[in-house]
């Protein structure tokens, strides 16, 4: 050592440099003081040599100490260097992201480090391995669902409710042609009620059908859902309905209007306008009489409730067709396939709907209790052999038409209701008094023998709607499933062996 304190060049040999931390002095030999203002010097650490051994010196060294990172933070060495071999330092590595990517004050520089994009870096020992990302989607949001503000116009209109219909739209056209129009009116929920009809022409199907579902007795008749039959049409003995009209209420309730059953004037139509029939068919009564079985059919597999209309009491063919018609009737699909008959003679296995016989235009006659009680039985007597549930689930003595009878008074109680012919304007107002009578009768209606049309077209559209709603299949259906559901069963039904075998049967 010298006087002034340094060390002298060698002692800790060539091309080696000890690293001091921060504020620490260079410690001199034992026994030597270097405090003072004269050792105050700032150290400049001298540039590295070629490393060589260092010669052995007559003092004793002290054991340096490096201060480095951990191995999991020591970067890696610079490949590149000087010609020379003298290596290189490495320069720093700054990361660079925009403003609006850039982590919170706040974070942590690893956390700021690991969630800037670049090249997928290799897993180190010891590192967290990445955790998958989970984005919350909004089902249905459309192009709103990518933003974090949700349209509120977007999220009011799944609340609103389903649009109405204003008028029937066709399931089945003229042609026996099946149409997918309806199901844009359809949902996806399971609490519906199917409701259809059939009868004779002129019977006054449309219009039953019409005041049960949208439209009230004090209407333009040209204004119902179900167009009725026009007074020109009424004229020549022509059919207004063709093929199944579909409706569907803001109750979830469908409604299914089908063109008259045995009609003449679509005979007549085939014969007079030389229509060419289909190749499996020789004549055009033949014709007709199964497009009437394939819509009964179809009717009694895939609704709830199916409306007889008639006009008087009674025809007796007409009831032979409803049994030729459960005859035909496709079987109900099942979970078991074990049974392959047209129609099943188990119960269980086999769906059968409710039956109602509307008695439309009804007379006074008809309202009387004697005569009541004979049309059920009548019914019942025809009826008996069948598997439809013409009985037990509506009855006229509940609604309070009939105050004077018991609910005993009909012993076989069929589901029959009597609705009387429609009223007048003039017919609902208030009688002329006779003169020498009391003028307070003046303010009463006359008397009918039964309620009004308004009265009783009520309590029957409250009666149906409260009929049971049978499972139609084996399992549950949606108001989207029913509609493929009946789509399958009207193609089954047009391509039935058993209806093509009964139409040879008929030439």
């Amino acid at each position: 050592m010298s006087e002034s304190g340094h060390s002298q060049p060698g002692m800790y040999g060539q091309g080696r440099r000890r690293r001091r931390r921060r504020g620490e002095r260079e410690p001199g030999p034992p026994g030597q003081n270097l405090s003072g203002p004269s050792r105050d010097r700032e150290y400049q650490p001298r540039e590295r040599r070629d490393g060589s051994e260092e010669p052995p010196g007559p003092l004793i060294q002290k054991t340096p100490i490096i201060l480095a990172k951990p191995p999991g933070e020591r970067a890696k060495p610079s490949q590149s260097g000087h010609a020379s071999g003298t290596p290189v330092p490495e320069k720093p590595i700054m990361l660079m992201k925009a403003r609006d990517d850039g982590p919170k004050p706040g974070t942590p520089p690893e956390t700021a480090a690991q969630s800037v994009p670049g090249p997928p870096k290799v897993e180190k020992e010891g590192q967290r391995p990445t955790q998958p990302v989970y984005q919350i989607q909004n089902r249905g949001m459309g192009a709103s669902a990518s933003s974090s503000v949700v349209d509120p116009m977007v999220g009011q209109s799944k609340l609103l409710p389903p649009e109405k219909m204003k008028h029937s739209i066709k399931l089945v056209d003229d042609q026996m042609n099946w149409c997918d129009s309806a199901m844009e009116y359809l949902r996806d929920q399971t609490d519906m009620l199917v409701v259809g009809v059939i009868g004779l022409q002129g019977a006054g199907k449309s219009t039953v059908m019409s005041l049960l579902s949208a439209n009230t007795p004090e209407e333009d008749q040209r204004g119902y859902v179900f167009r009725a039959q026009a007074q020109e049409i009424k004229e020549r003995g022509g059919n207004q309905s063709t093929g199944i009209d579909f409706f569907i209420t803001q109750e979830r309730v469908i409604f299914l209007d089908t063109q008259p059953i045995l009609s003449p004037s679509i005979l007549d139509h085939l014969i007079n306008n030389d229509r060419k029939l289909p190749p499996e068919y020789n004549l055009p009564h033949t014709y007709v009489e199964t497009q009437s079985l394939q819509i009964a059919a179809f009717l009694f597999t895939v609704c709830h409730v199916v409306i007889l209309v008639q006009d008087w009491f009674t025809d007796v063919n007409l009831y032979r067709f409803l049994q030729t018609a459960e005859m035909l009737k496709p079987s109900t699909p099942s979970t078991s396939h074990d049974s392959t008959g047209s129609s099943g003679t188990d119960d269980g296995a086999e769906y059968y709907p409710h039956i109602v016989f509307v008695q439309n235009k009804a007379r006074l006659d008809d309202f009387c209790p004697r005569n009541l009680k004979n049309m059920h039985l009548v019914v019942d007597k025809l009826m008996a052999h069948s598997h439809l549930k013409y009985k037990g689930t509506l009855s006229m003595l509940d609604c309070n038409i009939f105050p004077g009878l018991g609910p005993d008074y009909l012993t076989t109680e069929v589901n029959m209701f009597l609705l009387p012919v429609q009223d007048s304007d003039s017919d609902d107002g208030p009688t002329k008094a006779a003169p020498g009578t009391y003028p307070l009768f003046s303010l009463l209606p006359g008397y009918k023998g039964h309620p009004t049309f308004s009265t009783t077209v009520s309590k029957l559209r409250s009666r149906i709607l409260a009929m049971p709603r049978c499972q139609l299949s084996h399992t549950i259906l949606t108001e989207k499933n029913w509609f493929h559901y009946a789509a399958r069963i009207w193609d089954g039904v047009k391509k039935s062996s058993a209806l093509s075998e009964y139409s040879r049967l008929l030439c």
